[in-house]
This record gives C-alpha cells, sequence and structure tokens, in this order.
C-alpha cells in the first residue's frame, strides 16, 4: 500500500518580498512609528502621490503591518537596536569629593577575601581620610545591609575628628537608603564615583594593595573570621 502524498493547501501570499522591503524602508526613514501612524505615510503615498511601491502596501491593516515587521525578511532587512537605559539612583551626588584642605572626606572600598569551593571569603572595608591619609580598616562576614552598617557606623566613630564627606563607588553595599539614612543622621555629604573617571576613588583602591593586601594576602578566608579579624583592625 503507498501512502498517499499530502499537499497542504496555502493560500497565495497577499504581500510579497517586495512589499516587506518598502515596508522596512518607510520603518527606517521614520524611526519605526506606530502602526496606525505607518498606515496612514502607506496610504498617503498612494493616494496623493502615486507612488506605485506603496500600492499593495496602501490597503494593509494594522495587524498585518505588525506581522509583517515579525517576518524575516523584514528582520533581514532592517535590525532596531535598543541601546541599554542606565537606571537612575537618586543616592549620593556622583562627583569628585572637594576637601579644600579640610580633614573628614573618607573614600571607601571593599575588598574580597576570595571564594573557596563556592564559599565566600570575608570582607574589608577601607575607608581613607583624604587629607590627613588616616586610615581604618573593618571586616564583615557579608557586605548585605544587616552585616555592613553596625561595622560602618564603628568605623566611623573611631574618626578622631569629624566626618564631613563619605566617598564610595557605584557598589550596591553603599549606595542603598540604609547607608543614606545612617550618613544623613550624622550629616555627612555621600558622593559617589562618576562613569569613565577611574581616579575618583583612587585612593582607596590603591591604600587597598599597599596596606590591606601586604599584611592580610590574596588566600581565601572564610567568613566566620570576621569577628576576629574587626578586632585585629581595630
Amino acid at each position: 500500500m503507498q501512502p498517499r502524498v499530502y499537499q497542504r493547501h496555502r493560500f497565495a501570499n497577499r504581500y510579497t518580498r517586495a512589499d516587506i522591503e518598502v515596508l522596512a524602508a518607510v520603518d527606517e526613514a521614520h524611526e519605526t512609528l506606530s502602526g496606525p501612524a505607518t498606515q496612514k505615510i502607506l496610504q498617503r503615498a498612494w493616494q496623493e502621490y502615486r507612488d506605485a511601491q506603496c500600492e499593495r502596501l496602501a490597503r494593509l491593516s494594522v495587524a498585518q503591518l505588525y506581522r509583517l515587521r515579525k517576518s524575516g525578511t523584514y528582520r533581514h532587512c532592517r535590525v532596531a537596536y535598543q541601546p541599554t537605559r542606565p537606571t537612575q539612583v537618586a543616592i549620593g551626588e556622583r562627583r569628585k569629593p572637594d576637601p579644600q584642605g579640610r580633614s573628614g572626606y573618607l573614600r571607601v572600598d571593599t575588598v574580597h577575601q576570595g571564594d573557596l569551593d563556592g564559599v565566600k571569603g570575608l570582607y574589608h572595608i577601607n575607608a581613607v581620610d583624604e587629607v590627613t591619609q588616616w586610615q581604618l580598616v573593618g571586616a564583615t562576614a557579608q557586605i548585605s545591609e544587616a552585616w555592613l552598617l553596625p561595622v560602618l557606623e564603628a568605623m566611623l566613630a573611631q574618626f578622631p575628628f569629624r566626618i564631613r564627606g563619605f566617598h564610595s563607588d557605584n557598589g550596591s553595599e553603599f549606595i542603598n537608603h540604609g547607608v543614606a539614612q545612617m550618613l544623613n543622621k550624622l550629616l555627612v555629604e555621600q558622593t559617589k564615583s562618576r562613569p569613565r573617571h577611574s581616579n575618583d576613588n583612587g585612593l582607596a583602591e590603591t591604600k587597598n594593595g599597599w596596606v590591606i593586601r601586604k599584611h592580610i594576602g590574596y588566600g581565601h578566608i572564610a567568613s566566620a573570621h570576621a569577628e576576629a579579624f574587626d578586632e585585629f583592625f581595630r
């Protein structure tokens, strides 16, 4: 018994490849307007200007227009890229601090003591005064708000002068509402590094290597030892 050959019924394409290419060109010229707006442009192109390329597209419905935009021919003719939209965080001012020779303007950064077999190591909190170079270091098991805030409060209390400024990079451990509320309570100005300005927090990053890494090294230290290290730093 021979199997029967099945021929599926197909409707004839109303809009050709050339029509889709014209639609892609129109969208590129007008930066991809909405479906109804593009429909009006195609209708005017045929009805008022008698553009033969838009004769069939003048009868294009809005729903069919969106379907043609999803076709492979359209995507091949026109690739639309949407740039990443930066997220605006209204915590801290994005600028370099200007202490004007006064003490109390801190540069702050974190140093991670490595992972081992998927286990996180402890974190060092490095704070350096820009003018006097007075430096304090703390340690915490995690950089979440519940762990970090008590260490930061204790470190700020150890400085022998009034804290006026707090500058960090854009890490979420410092740019969050908990740290912002603590600094506002102490009347401390919070600033953060600017994009494409790698030297904004260069002082703290330099001290990370010349002080913390010099004395502690690069090897993994389990987060369970964070309290002992914090006492050692004090």
